[in-house]
């Protein structure tokens, strides 16, 4: 239980009004209350609370509240709502009840809140180049579905080709289905040159700003935007005691279910940032595929592959994903250059 702070706050976070509960230095509720969610309204409200423990809850607005609070003097704490069952499984739930639960579970024990940790800024506006492009890319993947089908249903069919050359075969559509589809042929070509114009700017970032990227990118198959966003996901390697807790970190490691004799064998996590798994999978496919290179890495998901049964694939993919989340964690640990037959040779000279 926490002595050393007199004042502990819960602030449970809403749009327009965020609620507040206050605890004192015998863990009585003193103050109910709401604020804003607004910068200014924060600012005025908590720094008469200078050197307190507040607890939010993780969110669209944690990022910059956290910051705020933090200049104001408060020590912050970002809960992770989703582990603590007391705040998402409860019977009895409002916003005024989960402001006072955050309250007294900071106070007991931080640690019961599973807190998250908060990127920086620069990682922030960095991170945001990359999802602009993923809405570009989703955009542009529905429309060349939209016209495939709509012409499909015309009695036509476009030609199998890449995203980036769908917009150059107009003579496919139907002329029933010219004037209807020419609008999103060419939104189709302007998101084409958008996309490139991303591509270009992560592939200058890598080389500029972040050039410890390359040691990704020497591993087949982990291309500049896996590899950035890999480093700005993770932004510090030490915050991890092993490089294979990455892989648990990251929603890639098989849930359990273990009680007497009984051991499921579960599907993964899929904790963590569902971005990056989902590039970390579409790498080990690539490495499993027919365009992978020979290396170690590409070996053991092929013993795997070759095991068989049901969903075998998937599992195996899943397996060199997460093998390779804890390989990359550790060439930027090691700083070491990564070796495609590194357990090959040490065998070898074993042998």
């Amino acid at each position: 239980m926490r002595t050393d702070n007199q004042v502990t706050i819960g602030l449970d976070v809403s749009d327009r009004w965020s609620h507040v509960a206050v605890l004192d230095d015998r863990g009585e509720l003193v103050l109910r209350d709401r604020v804003q969610t607004k910068d200014k309204a924060l600012r005025r409200y908590f720094e008469r609370f200078e050197g307190a423990l507040i607890a939010i809850e993780v969110g669209p607005h944690s990022l910059w509240m956290s910051r705020v609070l933090a200049d104001v003097g408060l020590e912050v704490i970002v809960a992770n709502p989703s582990k603590v069952a007391l705040i998402h499984g409860s019977d009895r739930k409002s916003d005024e009840v989960d402001a006072e639960n955050l309250a007294r579970l900071a106070r007991f024990d931080p640690v019961l809140l599973h807190p998250v940790r908060q990127r920086r800024e620069d990682t922030q506006s960095t991170l945001a180049i990359l999802r602009s492009r993923d809405v570009l890319v989703e955009s542009r993947t529905k429309m060349v579905n939209s016209v495939r089908g709509q012409v499909k249903a015309a009695g036509g069919r476009m030609p199998s080709c890449t995203t980036g050359s769908f917009h150059k075969h107009t003579e496919a559509i139907p002329e029933m289905l010219h004037d209807a589809l020419a609008p999103l042929m060419e939104v189709i070509e302007k998101l084409n040159e958008k996309i490139a114009e991303r591509d270009r700017l992560i592939k200058e970032l890598c080389r500029d700003v972040y050039p410890e990227t390359e040691m990704f990118t020497d591993i087949n198959g982990v291309g500049a935007l896996t590899a950035l966003t890999y480093l700005l996901t993770i932004e510090e390697p030490g915050r991890f005691r092993s490089s294979r807790a990455v892989g648990s970190y990251l929603g890639l490691r098989p849930r359990r279910d273990q009680s007497g004799d009984v051991d499921k064998q579960l599907s993964i996590t899929k904790a963590g940032d569902a971005r990056m798994r989902c590039l970390l999978c579409q790498c080990a496919n690539y490495i499993l595929g027919p365009f992978g290179k020979d290396s170690d890495l590409r070996r053991w998901g092929l013993k795997l592959l070759a095991r068989g049964g049901s969903g075998a694939r998937q599992k195996a993919i899943m397996a060199v994903a997460r093998k390779l989340a804890v390989l990359m964690h550790r060439l930027w640990v090691t700083g070491e250059v990564y070796e495609p037959f590194y357990n090959a040779n040490r065998s070898d000279q074993a042998a």
